[in-house]
């Protein structure tokens, strides 16, 4: 067992704990760690290239355009203003969703599909060239690597005297313990309760609700197939699409701009339902739906995927294979009494005020999870620092 120190441990390298990290970096807090279970960075933003491999998110890598998002891809800059400003501030290249054209819809399994009028969003809903996973390689390059640890899994949580110690098992099996003044956590409430162990137990009442509040993308699936060209859209097609025979409910033009096509599908197949099809056959059948909806040059995709987040362990729990869905209400993020009080602080995008789950949420809850640290500033002082 390996014992070391840092006055900040981040549980979780996707949005929400890098964030936080960038954000104390920026304050000129330099000591910290991220602890991170996967083996890449991003939590729920993951990519797939061109050829349908998943992508793994860490050091910039040399060619990033033709990327597709396998967990959320859009944003709304408009009423989203932090995470808009952070995505300029980093010089990322963002797009519109592309939405012209009419919409196809399957109306029930017993009738052919139609063509109706499409709509356009507005505010527009907005996407990253490269996709979200270049947020994650942006922010991560802006970190000390040495501080960003893969491979680790926090088991365990101690409160004792007046630090945290916090017990990691890295990919290796070795156990390394961590002596914090504070830890941010930055997994699903959810997820967080059902795996990491307290000593002593959290209240009752903020373990129930971090139990109960749902983790978004948990129970969903996304099937992504990838074309040369975009030809739905010389059809006059928008690439959207919904349907009431399945397996995709809703479809979206997931194409790229100076990239590879394609069309993406959330499956409405409920979880345990998918857990007993193999992923060739609901391939088989999502290639179908396309030729149905789109025409037969969909037939044949030159890569496809399918990322089912209700059987990634990292993300969901069996509660949340059994779930609707929808966006969960904010839990408390941290306790306001008794050991766990004033070292211990929730910062996943399930605990944003305003926008939970969203990729906004987790730069809203980051931002406040370390802006309720100070480090000795005041609120104000802090918030004139980072403009």
């Amino acid at each position: 067992m390996s014992r070391r120190s840092a006055r900040i441990v981040i549980v979780g390298a996707g949005l929400s704990g890098l964030y936080a990290a960038y954000l104390l970096a920026r304050q000129g807090v330099t000591d910290y760690v991220v602890l991170e279970a996967r083996e890449a960075l991003g939590g729920r933003i993951a990519s797939a290239d061109a050829s349908g491999q998943v992508v793994s998110h860490g050091v910039m890598q040399a060619s990033t355009a033709d990327r597709f998002d396998l967990g959320p891809a859009w944003f709304w800059p408009g009423y989203q203003r932090e995470l808009g400003h952070l995505i300029e501030e980093l010089g990322l290249e963002i797009f519109e969703q592309f939405e012209a054209g009419d919409m196809v819809v399957e109306r029930s399994p017993q009738k052919a599909p139609v063509r109706v009028r499409g709509y356009v969003n507005s505010p527009a809903s907005m996407r990253l060239t490269g996709g979200m996973g270049r947020l994650i390689e942006t922010l991560h390059r802006m970190l000390n690597p040495a501080s960003v640890l893969t491979g680790h899994t926090v088991r365990r949580l101690h409160k004792n005297d007046d630090h945290v110690v916090v017990e990691s098992v890295a990919a290796s099996g070795h156990t390394v313990t961590w002596h914090a003044e504070h830890v941010l956590l930055a997994l699903p409430p959810r997820l967080i309760e059902s795996t990491i162990a307290f000593e002593p137990a959290l209240p009752e009442t903020l373990a129930r609700q971090w139990r109960d509040t749902a983790t978004w993308m948990a129970p969903h699936a996304k099937y992504i197939a990838i074309y040369d060209t975009p030809f739905w859209r010389e059809q006059g097609l928008s690439g959207e699409g919904r349907s009431a025979r399945g397996p995709m409910g809703e479809i979206h033009d997931a194409s790229m701009p100076n990239g590879s096509a394609a069309l993406f599908g959330f499956l409405g197949v409920p979880a345990r339902v998918r857990s007993t099809v193999s992923d060739e056959v609901m391939r088989t059948h999502c290639r179908a739906q396309f030729v149905r909806m789109f025409g037969p040059d969909a037939a044949t995709p030159k890569a496809e995927i399918i990322k089912d987040w209700a059987q990634d362990p990292r993300t969901a729990t069996a509660t949340d294979r059994d779930a609707s869905g929808q966006h969960a209400h904010a839990p408390a993020s941290k306790a306001i009494s008794g050991p766990w009080q004033g070292c211990l602080t929730g910062i996943a995008s399930e605990w944003s005020p305003q926008f939970p789950g969203y990729l906004a949420g987790a730069v809203e809850a980051a931002g406040l999870g370390v802006q309720a640290l100070a480090f000795g500033t005041s609120r104000a002082e802090f918030n004139e620092e980072l403009t």
